[in-house]
């Protein structure tokens, strides 16, 4: 085996000590797959720039290490070090290492970051740092690794242009393998980091190479355009789209992990796409078209699963579970199955229509949980605005069901900050939590316990929205103090998003290149784990923008004109930017006419 067992050594006698959980970050876990490096078709490092805990729950992450695995490679994986064990690491002038073999990251052939969340963006070049990589992309030799990334975030990819080799966009299945064989196959031909980029970008119109784009911009210092500097790769970058999702793998043998995670159990993706259209949601563009397995793929893949690893809670996963075509036969099947067996079944992404009423039934009378919708709004008026046309008697009538049988909890998300926001908005929410919670009381006797989650709208790149402003800090925290103030029943809890986070999520989304240099200095001024609580420091952040000239309020809060050029704009998503142009001015209309009925 190909086990650095020195530097193994060096970390179990020197630094796990002093750190806690020690346990992420020794490998060994079930499942693990370990292999010769001499042996293999090249070197794979799979990055998730957050703690394990996180990146361990991630499907996807598990994803692609099966099919890199499979496909004849050497995939391990690393995670974002938690401050302490970065501190023991540097101390004692230790590299950031895989966890299957112990191999600093510069060693892999390919080093590829899985892009989930735009505050998780300081983590990227930690774990490019640690791992001896440079991190700007122009100052690395022929010798280091290449450096892809991919994911939701990516789909704007100007604020990590600097630091990131090669983006893939879209579906990662067949696009990862491609990229990843093309430079193993490079490896030793004589040609310059700069020619094998080009080869590769020039071979396929979704790997977009940040290198070759040069932004211009205007006085004002919006971006007039970002124009290729070569003439053999695309103008436009467009997404990788796999069509059979049946015929994709699924991971059956997930690595299990030593400590507790966020979601410690089986994830079974369902379906790929969403059917509806909502504005604010960027995922619904992104993952087109609709694709599906089939139920009996679904059924085997989750046992086999269930074997193979002791979990006793397998979840669905898709954007809307209850869209899948053939929903109740495949969770009558799920319930046959697994329910003998101990085994919760969980549907997180539920849509709130007529089919909701039926699902307590469906799951027979396995381990109760709680009920987990996305209403986003409470009024009819605003669902047209945002185009998430529910009823609310479905919602009403599906919890109903639930408390008959069993159910005790049920938690709500919503979003406050939408466009065209009222009070009244606000007001609704608390009306439709505590409705529920008095439905609880009607059915079982006691008032239901239910908890209403609202996040903070940040409008997002090839979303109908993503010309509008975000509301600034002060909306929220007015908002927020409103929605608490409302609140009658003590069964109805309100939670809220850190109004700092959000603010900057709503830079580093809509950003550029030049965000990117601000956020790489805030980095290097100590920002770490920024979605951690314990961790981010807003002020940080604020300090080193405004000292690096970025206009905060002109990225997150200005409202952008339809003709501006975006930093996205090159990016060619599903349906195009003509659509969602269409769309914005439909949801302007809308805006104008509940204006006026108020």
């Amino acid at each position: 085996m190909m086990l650095n067992q020195e530097l193994k050594d060096a970390v179990v006698a020197r630094v796990l000590s002093k750190v806690r959980t020690p346990a992420q970050y020794v490998g060994g876990e079930l499942n693990v797959v370990v292999k010769d490096h001499s042996q293999v078709a090249g070197t794979l490092c799979l990055a998730f720039p957050d703690t394990y805990s996180l990146g361990m729950s991630h499907h996807g992450f598990h994803m692609l290490y099966n099919l890199m695995n499979l496909h004849g490679w050497a995939a391990e994986r690393v995670f974002a070090p938690l401050p302490d064990f970065e501190a023991a690491m540097r101390a004692e002038d230790l590299p950031l290492y895989s966890l299957e073999t112990f191999t600093p990251l510069s060693e892999f052939d390919v080093v590829g970051f899985s892009l989930q969340y735009e505050v998780s963006y300081t983590n990227v070049l930690t774990i490019l740092d640690m791992g001896r990589i440079p991190l700007r992309a122009e100052d690395r030799s022929d010798d280091d690794p290449l450096v892809i990334a991919g994911g939701p975030t990516g789909q704007n990819p100007e604020v990590l242009a600097p630091f990131i080799d090669l983006f893939v966009m879209g579906d990662g299945e067949p696009s990862l393998p491609h990229v990843c064989d093309q430079w193993r196959a490079m490896k030793g031909s004589g040609l310059t980091r700069e020619e094998k980029l080009a080869r590769i970008a020039a071979s396929v119109n979704w790997a977009y190479v940040p290198r070759f784009y040069e932004p211009a911009y205007n006085d004002d210092g919006t971006i007039a355009s970002i124009r290729p500097t070569r003439d053999d790769v695309p103008a436009a970058i467009k997404p990788c789209v796999i069509q059979d999702l049946d015929g994709i793998p699924l991971p059956t043998k997930p690595v299990v992990p030593f400590i507790d995670t966020a979601h410690d159990r089986i994830a079974i993706e369902i379906m790929r796409g969403c059917p509806w259209q909502c504005r604010f949601c960027q995922s619904t563009v992104i993952k087109r078209p609709l694709r599906y397995r089939k139920v009996e793929t679904i059924v085997e893949a989750a046992l086999e699963t269930y074997r193979n690893t002791g979990y006793d809670e397998i979840s669905l996963l898709s954007l809307s579970s209850s869209d899948y075509p053939e929903f109740e036969h495949l969770v009558t099947r799920m319930s046959e199955v697994f329910t003998p067996l101990g085994v919760k079944i969980s549907l997180p992404s539920l849509r709130i229509t007529e089919t909701l009423k039926k699902i307590p039934a469906l799951l027979q009378e396995g381990r109760r949980s709680g009920l987990t919708l996305a209403p986003e709004v409470a009024r009819d008026d605003m669902r047209t605005q945002i185009r998430k046309p529910i009823d609310n008697k479905d919602l009403y009538d599906g919890a109903a069901e639930a408390f008959r049988r069993g159910w005790r909890k049920v938690k709500l998300y919503f979003m406050c900050g939408l466009p065209g926001e009222r009070p009244a908005d606000l007001d609704g929410i608390i009306e439709m939590a505590e409705t529920i919670a008095r439905i609880g009381k009607e059915v079982t006797g006691r008032y239901a316990d239910v908890t209403a989650s609202v996040s903070n709208f940040v409008p997002k790149p090839h979303t109908p929205y993503q010309w509008n402003g975000m509301r600034p800090r002060e909306y929220f925290q007015w908002a927020h103090k409103y929605l608490r103030s409302r609140v009658r029943l003590r069964s109805v809890t309100v939670k809220v998003h850190d109004i700092d986070r959000s603010m900057l999520e709503g830079i580093l989304t809509r950003g550029d290149r030049r965000v990117g240099l601000a956020m790489e200095e805030a980095w290097r001024r100590g920002a770490r784990l920024d979605a951690w609580t314990e961790y981010f420091q807003p002020r940080l952040w604020w300090e080193t923008f405004e000292e690096m000239g970025i206009d905060v309020a002109s990225y997150r809060e200005r409202e952008r004109p339809i003709e501006e050029f975006l930093p996205w704009d090159h990016i060619h998503i599903k349906y195009g930017r003509d659509y969602l142009a269409k769309e914005q001015t439909r949801s302007v209309v809308q805006l104008e006419a509940m204006a006026g009925a108020v």
